[in-house]
């Protein structure tokens, strides 16, 4: 008899583990995975060789088709050289669709001269080349077949009575553009001739034995990516085109060229100098490149609108020299960045932005350019003053915030409302009138002192503050001197305010307008001032009418200075800047928005 031992039994009931089935599961999920690849990969493959094979036998049958045919005969209808074939079609062979394009060209053999050469060939359509391209669209992996052949004449050359057209195109760089589609179109001729080729690789195409025709022939050349150039017809809006329909004569060459290359884009936004956005801003668009003559007909010269957020892309730009011109409704264009006219560079993006601000006729923008490099010149000092205004002087580069109005009162903490502060020890009077500020009066006497500190105003982005002044300058000698005075306080978070004078400590005042503010604000966002009026007689007040600040930002426009609110007339103009001739210009202001370019030239 035989005795189980159940305590010892356990290596005969083990099975596997969840893990160990776990990796079982996985290793046989590579084993198929890998079978399934390799026999996709392997059918792929026969498909592909396949199609490549009914691509060629495709391609042989055209070319059998071609060569039983009269010599005549092979050509393209509707094209140059006239014949019977068909220059794209759709056909099936196998599983498989292919889209074959046929192209037959003259050729002019250099062996017996050429068209206008020496010798000087009267026949210069001495054989044809037949081009054959195979594709399939469908096909995976499928690269198309293009086959080549020559058909020449069995008969002796006659002198010919058509002429050739020769396309040459070019990019910017005057670089031969090579795979340049070429469309050309002649509708005069029976029938119309219709031919769609591509430039070879010295950016040519060369139409030998075309119908002789004047403005007959209509070109366009294009690329994908690239820009278009192209000749055209006369009409009522363009009745003097630059580049016009090409003309071919008996027996004579005409080369025409095109320009064409990579398209590049702008991306444009609209924003005050305070860097924030400004929404739906009609604007026009227009190149320099003409294509007619008396009158001028541009090229390019389209009208925008920026987006709910101040934005704009605009694509597809050929290289050329652009003008932004505002035509909104409610905002003026007082800077552009970088200075306009921009030249744009082929395939490239360029950021602009248009510096906007609401209406004020009339508004003065003037441009200083360096006369040696083209760039803008920042930190120029223009004056402008006229008999019976009060001359004004601002810098090129420099942005601008003033309050010229705090009738609103008192507790807004950030500027939203230009006619508000934040507070006051209600010793000074802001709206009697509206637009002055002067200290209180009791019982028909002026108080001693006022203090009232400005709203938080935020320049967008960290700036460098430049100077800050006010009006009236002059005030009455009985109140004292000084009797206005500030100080000024400036941060990137809004809320921490530090209040200091010239030299950056809280011990000193601003008391002397147009006063360089300490370098200690720069590189801030958000600006306060406090003003402090005194006065050392009851009987009269000092008056501020107008605060205001220069900065610099990454909105202030380069080179560029803004003059709003002016009367109409001629002013005259004072320019300075060290290291460069002063120049006085006379200009006079009679529109509501006028630029004006000066160029300085250095000492």
């Amino acid at each position: 008899m035989y005795k189980l031992n159940l305590k010892n039994n356990s290596k005969f009931q083990r099975g596997f583990s969840f893990i160990e089935l776990l990796v079982g599961v996985a290793v046989f999920t590579i084993i198929c995975i890998s079978v399934y690849n390799s026999y996709t990969s392997i059918f792929d493959s026969v498909k592909t060789s396949r199609g490549k094979l009914d691509a060629v036998d495709l391609a042989n049958e055209q070319f059998e088709i071609i060569r039983n045919l009269p010599y005549a005969d092979v050509g393209i209808y509707g094209s140059i050289p006239s014949g019977v074939l068909v220059h794209s079609q759709t056909l099936v062979r196998g599983q498989s669709t292919f889209d074959v394009t046929t192209t037959v060209r003259n050729v002019d053999d250099p062996f017996d001269g050429t068209l206008g050469g020496t010798p000087n060939d009267l026949s210069p359509a001495d054989f044809k080349l037949v081009e054959v391209e195979v594709d399939c669209l469908a096909c995976n992996n499928f690269v198309p077949i293009i086959f080549t052949t020559r058909v020449a004449p069995k008969n002796l050359e006659t002198a010919s009575t058509n002429g050739a057209l020769f396309v040459k195109v070019f990019d910017a760089n005057g670089n031969p553009v090579e795979g340049a589609n070429v469309h050309i179109t002649n509708s005069t001729n029976n029938p119309p001739i219709t031919i769609d080729d591509v430039t070879n690789a010295n950016g040519m195409l060369q139409v030998v034995d075309a119908p002789p025709g004047v403005n007959a022939y209509d070109i366009t050349v294009s690329k994908e990516d690239y820009s278009t150039d192209k000749t055209y017809a006369s009409t009522v809006g363009n009745p003097n085109p630059v580049k016009p329909l090409a003309t071919v004569v008996l027996q004579q060459v005409t080369q025409i060229s095109f320009a064409i290359d990579r398209v590049s884009t702008f991306n444009v936004s609209s924003v005050t100098q305070t860097c924030t956005p400004v929404s739906n801003i009609d604007f026009n668009l227009s190149g320099s490149k003409l294509i007619g003559t008396t009158p001028n007909v541009l090229k390019y010269d389209q009208d925008k609108i920026t987006n709910g957020s101040g934005n704009l892309t605009i694509g597809d730009l050929e290289w050329d020299s652009y003008l932004f011109a505002l035509q909104d409704a409610s905002y003026d264009l007082i800077g552009w960045n970088p200075i306009s006219p921009i030249n744009l560079i082929p395939n490239s993006t360029q950021a602009v932005q248009l510096v906007v601000a609401p209406k004020n006729p009339r508004t003065l923008v003037v441009t200083v350019t360096d006369s040696s490099t083209g760039l803008p010149l920042s930190g120029v000092d223009i004056t402008i003053s006229k008999t019976g205004f009060t001359p004004v002087t601002n810098s090129t580069g420099q942005g601008f915030i003033n309050q010229t109005d705090w009738s609103g009162g008192s507790g807004q903490a950030t500027s939203t409302n230009a006619t508000q502060y934040f507070s006051s020890d209600g010793n000074i009077v802001t709206n009697s009138p509206a637009g002055d500020l002067s200290l209180a009066q009791i019982f028909g006497d002026y108080v001693a002192s006022g203090v009232l500190e400005s709203s938080a105003f935020d320049i967008g982005s960290p700036s460098n503050f430049q100077k800050i002044g006010w009006s009236p300058i002059d005030q009455p000698p009985t109140s004292g001197t000084p009797s206005v005075r500030f100080q000024i306080a400036t941060n990137n978070d809004g809320y921490t305010w530090n209040y200091a004078g010239p030299d950056g400590t809280a011990s000193t005042f601003y008391t002397v307008g147009n006063q360089n503010i300490h370098s200690s604000n720069d590189s801030k966002q958000y600006i306060r001032y406090k003003l402090f009026l005194d006065t050392e007689s009851t009987a009269t007040t000092p008056n501020i009418s107008d605060v205001s600040f220069t900065f610099t930002s990454l909105c202030t426009p380069p080179g560029q200075a803004l003059f709003d609110g002016l009367p109409s007339g001629t002013y005259d103009l004072h320019l300075s800047k060290a290291g460069y001739v002063d120049q006085d210009i006379s200009v006079d202001v009679n529109s509501d928005w006028q630029s004006l370019d000066v160029i300085l030239l250095p000492n």
